[in-house]
C-alpha cells in the first residue's frame, strides 16, 4: 500500500510540474512576441527615417545645383562673372557692367560681360525666352563731398518701361557724414517674363554712381529662375 500511494504521489507531482512549465511556456510567449513585433518595428522606423533623411539631401543637392548661389562668393564684377559661368547650359543669363551716360537717368550697358540667350542692347536687355528670372543689380556709390541735409538714393528696375521693383535708401546726413562717402546697394527681383520683355534700371541721383574708382562694381544681372 505505501509503495502504491508514493507511485500515486510521484505520478500526481510529474503532473503538476508539467503543467507548471506548461503555463510558464505560455505566459512567457506572448511577451516574446510584442518584444519581436516592437524590434521590428523599430527597424522600419528606421529604414523609412534613413530613406527621408536621404531623399531630403537629393534634393538639396539638386535645388543647389539648379540654382546657384549668386552671392556667396563676393561681390566684386569677377566673382559673378565666375559663378554665372557655371549656369547649366542653354539657360539665359546675362550680367553686364552699367555705367551712368550724361544726362541720362537710365544706365547704360558696357559691351563686356556675359549676354546668352537673351538681347543685349545698349540700356536694355531683352528677352527671347519666358519664364521666371531672377534680376540682381549692384550699385557702388561716391560722394566727394560732405552734405549738410539727408540724400536720398532711389534705385528703379524696370520692365517695358514701368517700374516694377524699387529701392531708397536714405545716406549721408549731417551727424554721420565724412570727407569722402561711400555706398553700396544691392537689389534683387524675382518676376516673371516673356518673349521681347525688356529690362533696365534708372537712379534718382546718376551723378554719384561711382564709375571712376570702382566701374567694375556696378552691374546687372538677369538669370533664368526655370
Amino acid at each position: 500500500c505505501q509503495e502504491q500511494e508514493q507511485t500515486v504521489c510521484q505520478v500526481k507531482d510529474s503532473h503538476e510540474s508539467a503543467m507548471n512549465v506548461n503555463e510558464d511556456s505560455v505566459s512567457r510567449r506572448p511577451g516574446d512576441t510584442n518584444k519581436v513585433c516592437l524590434y521590428f518595428i523599430i527597424a522600419i522606423l528606421g529604414v523609412l527615417l534613413v530613406f527621408a533623411l536621404a531623399t531630403i539631401m537629393v534634393l538639396v543637392v539638386q535645388r543647389t545645383q539648379s540654382v546657384p548661389l549668386l552671392f556667396s562668393s563676393g561681390n566684386t564684377f569677377e566673382d559673378y562673372l565666375t559663378i554665372l559661368q557655371q549656369v547649366p547650359a542653354k539657360r539665359p543669363a546675362a550680367y553686364m557692367r552699367v555705367y551712368s551716360a550724361a544726362n541720362s537717368s537710365k544706365l547704360s550697358l558696357v559691351e563686356k560681360g556675359i549676354c546668352e540667350a537673351m538681347q543685349c542692347q545698349s540700356h536694355e536687355l531683352v528677352i527671347r525666352e519666358k519664364g521666371i528670372y531672377l534680376i540682381f543689380c549692384h550699385l557702388n556709390f561716391h560722394f566727394p563731398n560732405c552734405s549738410k541735409s539727408p540724400i536720398d538714393l532711389k534705385i528703379e528696375l524696370l520692365v517695358n518701361g514701368r517700374v516694377d521693383r524699387q529701392t531708397l535708401s536714405t545716406l549721408c546726413a549731417a551727424e554721420s557724414c565724412q570727407e569722402k562717402t561711400f555706398k553700396t546697394l544691392l537689389q534683387l527681383h524675382l518676376t516673371r517674363l516673356g518673349v521681347e520683355d525688356r529690362i533696365s534700371v534708372t537712379l534718382n541721383h546718376p551723378e554719384f554712381l561711382n564709375d571712376v574708382s570702382l566701374p567694375n562694381e556696378n552691374v546687372l544681372g538677369v538669370l533664368r529662375y526655370s
